[in-house]
């Protein structure tokens, strides 16, 4: 989040740079009596200097702290915000005083003296009755004395023979009487000197006295949590923002999984090869038979968890609260808590790394149920499982356990990150952690199964795992038990959407070996809920119920897309439920026209380059008289447009940059839409929405350039060289800011030069239209031979400031309407469209409860709305607990509950 913050005010202050070096050449403001030149180059000057001399001043501080001449506290570095913040209060206060009070050195026995404006006092002594010219008078002469006496100069050169050579003077106010320039100290330095006393005396009083601050007493642990009165939860993946770092190792590591992982070396291979056991039937390491003598089992199962921090952490509590009451039919139900919990894979976006599986994955669920006291992260369960202490058998074990299966992501570093962190480890949170491999075989009570098949990267078991769960199917299961299957993918939907047969080894398991006693199938990777049960029918059915809950935390996929599934190995299917609802997925989809650029605004980045390279060639734009001289708006339009064509026509005609740059797209754009789609439905699509795109590019290239040719033609821009704004600085410096000791002279010798150069290009920054303008009239008078390369790329940068500030808002609003119009009526790019939307809410889990009768009940618990604003529960922190307890034994086991709820 404060990442988020940074870059958004960062962004802010990009886009007001740029408005104000536009602002700041327009003539009405000095008509108004605003001089924003002087303020503007005032501000710099002092806010640069500033900034020098505490950074300078802390430099020097630190360094006596690190000799021992002050106490530790000074050793803390400050924040380099803190200073900026200074540094611009500073600035603005003194721009504040020289608008009002001038750099004047009023002597302190001058006053406002009415005299000195003979028509002001005739047209008072007419006026005299009118309230607010008394006011208007009483306010000069309020300021006058504020001026002149608060804000008088401390003195002169003689009064300060030690500083004489270091400050800047002011000018005297003598009606041109004096002989030569003052030598009283600027009122304008006096202020910036005070400020920037106050801070540096404000830091040594803080930081270098005080017994507190040279023996400071020990922070207890109590009071290091209520420091922490927030959890330090990740926002969602931005994935559109093409800047993560974290974005790119993913394709990466795709790309080395694909070529390598899955097709040389597959982890699941290993698995097997480790196996302790010949006998597929009695592996310990994939087959657990411990709850089957249970009377009834309640289990839980989720996927997709490890995206945003806050809807992970809401489904975790959920999974993690003792018992859930809800109303079923009318009547109130407690559901305890799951003794098991089977995750279907997905643990961590965008990559399975080290960071992403603490943060994403590990951290939410540890907040909502905490590892026992002992555990460390750090450590590795050697020979697993490693029963808490007082448990002789996982048959004693009370406590919920967790096995979990991987997911396409998991699986983009070979499996590696899944392997250390689950089958090495003994806790997910309060979850206990008996698995060892990356599938396993569940036996529960009443002749009930569970099997986790792991589907690697290409949707389908391997060899090794096939022979395990087909030997466990002939010589385990009995004929009337039920088996649930496991696997990340939804194999059912995602076939009939891509038109594809996946899973051939997984069918052939379920066809021929378990031979009608698959119950339910249950799968993630979606991340919307959908149940579809079986139509009553002669054919034999292979599963009977199919559902998916992809809503463990990861962003929201639609329902709508998948609303005519009907059929899936030769069985008619009627869905029961979607969530969400169809009408309101279609709807949803509805926010990548409003939102995509408020939720991926690091999109922007791309997007503005992608529409400069587009019409890089067609700047500048000479020739446009014609659409200014027409006489109406309808010819003016159609001039408007001819050019545009005429544009069009030249980037394919003539150009290189901007010809290369769309045929690139355009290849890429066709590439983007899915296969799914005939070759002529993808050219088509991917045509349309590269016109789209090269026409607003070409429509705001030509609509900047006749926004500089009617500034230049009014005499707004082209009026000066490249320094105008520096330049004219000098000549007011010289004129209000006198140097009679040379200082400044000295400064730039001192400086190598540096002094004046920086000033003279941080101020340049402001005068980007007039740089802008002037080397575009150079360039259609003379031709772009006639300038040197180092002028084409200052050129070339200027419009390239403002360009992407017109574009990113429409490249953002075009590529939204693409994605809209795609999945509501073409049903295409499904994952594209809600994934830039990262939509937090619709999450939900599903509890199943294995009856002592031997039936099998379903809940599916949803969460419409995720909190995205947590507080330490009261609760959880009054609660006692013991040094050996385990969390599970707890009646509030999570740390942190929704603001908003109450306590």
């Amino acid at each position: 989040m404060h990442s988020f913050i940074f870059r958004l005010h960062r962004t802010q202050l990009y886009v007001a740079w740029i408005c104000f070096a536009s602002l700041y050449h327009l003539p009405s403001f000095q008509s108004m009596g605003v001089d924003m030149r002087m303020n503007l180059s005032l501000f710099l000057t002092i806010y640069f200097s500033s900034v020098l001399f505490i950074t300078a001043f802390h430099i020097i501080f630190i360094g006596l702290w690190y000799i021992g001449l002050v106490a530790r506290m000074a050793g803390t570095r400050p924040g380099i915000w803190t200073i900026v913040q200074n540094c611009t209060v500073i600035s603005i206060a003194c721009c504040v005083f020289y608008s009002h009070c001038g750099n004047l050195a009023v002597p302190k026995s001058e006053s406002f003296d009415k005299s000195s404006d003979p028509s002001l006092l005739a047209f008072l002594k007419n006026e005299n009755g009118t309230t607010w010219i008394s006011n208007f008078l009483f306010m000069n002469e309020l300021k006058d004395q504020i001026c002149s006496s608060w804000f008088a100069p401390v003195g002169s050169a003689s009064d300060y023979p030690l500083l004489s050579k270091w400050v800047i003077y002011g000018e005297l106010v003598c009606s041109g009487s004096c002989a030569g320039p003052s030598d009283e100290i600027s009122p304008l330095y006096s202020l910036w000197a005070t400020f920037v006393g106050l801070y540096i005396a404000n830091f040594v009083v803080e930081r270098s006295t005080g017994w507190a601050l040279t023996h400071l007493s020990p922070v207890s642990e109590e009071e290091k949590l209520r420091k922490h009165m927030k959890p330090d939860f990740l926002d969602m993946v931005p994935w559109y923002s093409g800047t993560s770092a974290d974005l790119f190792k993913t394709a990466f590591d795709l790309m080395v999984s694909v070529t390598l992982f899955v097709g040389r070396f597959d982890m699941r291979m290993m698995q097997a090869a480790m196996k302790s056991t010949t006998d597929e039937t009695r592996n310990d390491d994939v087959l657990y038979d411990y709850f089957n003598e249970r009377e009834d089992l309640w289990f839980d199962f989720v996927a997709d968890t490890g995206d945003g921090g806050n809807s992970s952490y809401t489904v975790a509590r959920l999974l993690a609260q003792p018992s859930i009451q809800t109303v079923i039919g009318g009547s109130m139900h407690t559901l305890p808590r799951g003794n098991l919990l089977v995750i279907g894979g997905d643990l961590a976006y965008p990559n399975p790394s080290s960071f992403t599986y603490e943060r994403r994955f590990f951290g939410p669920f540890e907040y909502a149920m905490q590892p026992p006291r002992w555990y460390k992260a750090e450590h590795i369960a050697v020979d697993k499982p490693e029963v808490p202490p007082g448990v002789s058998k996982m048959k004693k074990y009370d406590g919920p356990q967790c096995f979990i299966i991987p997911g396409n992501h998991d699986w983009f570093d070979g499996l590696n990150t899944f392997m250390r962190y689950i089958c090495h480890k003994s806790w997910l949170g309060g979850w206990f952690l008996p698995q060892r491999k990356s599938y396993f075989a569940l036996q529960l009570p009443k002749g009930w199964w569970i099997f986790g098949l792991d589907l690697a990267l290409h949707g389908d078991i391997d060899v090794y795992q096939f022979k395990f769960f087909a030997e466990l199917c002939r010589n385990k299961v009995g004929e009337n038990d039920s088996v649930i299957i496991v696997t990340h993918e939804p194999n059912w939907l995602l076939d009939w959407y891509w038109k594809e047969t996946t899973g051939k080894n997984v069918s052939h398991l379920i066809q021929d070996y378990l031979n009608g006693r698959c119950k339910l199938r249950m799968a993630g990777d979606l991340h919307h809920f959908m149940r579809h049960s079986a139509t009553p029918s002669d054919k034999p059915t292979f599963v009977e119920h199919l559902l998916v809950n992809g809503c463990g935390g990861a962003f929201l996929h639609p329902t709508h897309v998948f609303k005519n599934f009907e059929r899936f190995s030769g069985t008619t299917y009627e869905c029961k439920a979607a969530y969400p609802s169809y009408e309101e997925s279609s709807g949803i989809a509805l926010g990548n026209i409003l939102k995509f650029r408020k939720k991926n605004w690091q999109f922007d980045i791309i997007g503005g380059f992608i529409y400069f390279i587009l019409v890089f060639s067609m700047f500048p734009q000479c020739n446009l008289v014609h659409i200014l001289n027409e006489e109406t708006w309808s010819g003016r339009l159609q001039s408007f447009s001819s050019t545009i064509w005429s544009a069009l026509l030249f980037i394919f005609e003539h150009s290189y940059v901007s010809s290369v740059g769309s045929l690139t797209l355009l290849m890429a754009s066709y590439s983007f839409v899915p296969s799914k789609l005939t070759r002529k439905k993808r050219a088509i699509i991917g045509g349309l929405h590269v016109l789209a795109h090269l026409t607003a590019a070409l429509v705001l290239m030509l609509l900047m350039e006749l926004g500089i040719e009617i500034c230049i033609r009014n005499h707004l821009l082209a009026t000066s060289g490249y320094h105008p704004l520096y330049d004219w600085y000098r000549s007011m410096e010289s004129e209000h800011f006198p140097d009679p000791t040379g200082l400044r002279t000295r400064l730039e010798q001192w400086t190598l030069g540096l002094y004046p150069a920086c000033i003279k290009y941080l101020m340049s920054a402001f005068d980007v239209p007039e740089v802008m303008a002037v080397t575009r009239i150079n360039i259609c008078k003379n031709g772009m031979m006639s300038l040197s390369r180092s002028v084409l790329i200052m050129y070339y940068t200027s419009v390239f400031i403002y360009f992407w500030i017109f574009s990113t808002p429409v490249v953002s609003l075009i590529f939204g309407s693409y994605l809209y119009i795609c999945i509501n009526w073409f049903h295409i790019h499904f994952d594209e469209a809600f994934s830039s939307l990262r939509i937090a809410n619709y999450k939900s889990f599903t509890r199943l409860h294995i009856k002592k009768d031997g039936d099998l009940e379903i809940f599916t618990l949803a969460v419409d709305k995720v909190p995205k604003d947590w507080k330490l529960d009261p609760k959880w922190e009054a609660e006692e607990r013991g040094p050996h307890q385990l969390s599970h034994h707890r009646r509030y086991p999570s740390k942190w509950r929704s603001a908003s709820s109450p306590d």
